[in-house]
């Protein structure tokens, strides 16, 4: 079990709960839109671990376009994920960095995914979490499995085959007890200008020993470079939240990432606390992310991402200065 959770830290995209009982969930997220861009859809396969013991796997999904989501419950015991890397099993779906097989009631098929981009490794750093990956008491923590990838495949979704060759995915994943009391998250890998470029920000409110602070992630990919701006790097963030926007700026030394996130029409989620899923979040796959990246003050891209994924939750006033 020790090399089996050793091995697990140091791959973030694998399964971390191994030895957990209670008080714990875990989940990764496939994001997955049409080349078309008619479909936008969300599946989140996961496990949740009540305070009291009881324990169920599920498969969320979540159609963006049609803002509606299911919420498919399964025993625990039904939840079989690799110790060796990052592979999962739920009844007849299967999850991994390579494919998505779905076999769900009403939603079936098979998507293959290629030239996967994941976040890099350092050392210290097994994630984009950088150190605070070897904290044992965050309440939540947060991994990218790949930025961008090509997409094949198709899925038979109520009766609809809904072809996603060609097609754009993202994955990323989150476990431990409970999602933050008040953060936000964004994400698009559709920009006009290249199909080289993602973009994954959030801020949130962390409990830190018995107190708290506001951290925050970000990482822009861009025709093979990445730029990070996190907690843990030293950068600055500025964030403003109005009822239709969200401004989040990030600095460091000789570079600058703006983004400006329009809201839009968004679906109701359900969330972690204290690690059962009874929590509510609402998520929009139609917002819109303005992004400009500058280095060495000069303007080295500017676009606006499509199908971005938002997220506003909780007391966001906590967030803001």
């Amino acid at each position: 079990m020790l090399i089996t959770k050793l091995r697990a830290l140091w791959n973030p995209d694998q399964y971390q709960g191994w030895g957990r009982r209670r008080s714990y969930f875990e989940g990764w997220y496939f994001k997955v839109v049409s080349r078309d861009e008619r479909h936008a859809l969300a599946f989140i396969p996961g496990i949740s671990m009540g305070k009291d013991g009881q324990k169920h796997a599920f498969v969320q999904v979540m159609n963006g376009k049609a803002c509606t989501a299911e919420y498919h419950h399964f025993e625990a015991d039904a939840f079989a994920p690799s110790r060796e890397k990052f592979e999962l099993a739920l009844e007849g779906n299967h999850f991994s960095a390579k494919e998505m097989t779905l076999h769900l009631p009403g939603i079936s098929g098979t998507i293959t995914l290629h030239d996967i981009t994941p976040w890099p490794k350092m050392l210290g750093a097994p994630g984009i979490m950088g150190w605070y990956s070897f904290v044992p008491f965050m309440e939540c923590n947060h991994g990218i499995v790949s930025l961008n990838h090509r997409l094949e495949g198709t899925i038979n979704i109520h009766g609809e085959a809904v072809d996603f060759s060609g097609g754009r995915g993202y994955i990323e994943k989150d476990w431990g007890q409970s999602f933050p009391r008040a953060y936000v998250w964004m994400q698009s890998n559709h920009f006009s200008s290249t199909e080289h470029a993602s973009l994954m920000a959030s801020a949130a409110h962390i409990p830190w020993l018995g107190s708290h602070f506001i951290g925050f992630i970000s990482g822009f990919w861009l025709e093979g470079r990445l730029f990070k701006f996190a907690t843990y790097t030293g950068a600055k963030k500025y964030l403003t939240i109005s009822d239709t926007e969200v401004s989040l700026t990030f600095r460091t030394p000789g570079t600058e990432l703006r983004i400006l996130a329009k809201q839009a029409p968004g679906t109701a989620l359900i969330s972690p606390l204290s690690g059962e899923m009874k929590g509510k979040i609402q998520e929009s796959l139609q917002a819109t992310l303005q992004v400009e990246l500058w280095e060495k003050g000069r303007r080295i891209f500017e676009d606006t991402g499509r199908n971005a994924g938002l997220e506003v939750a909780g007391t966001v006033e906590v967030l803001q200065p």
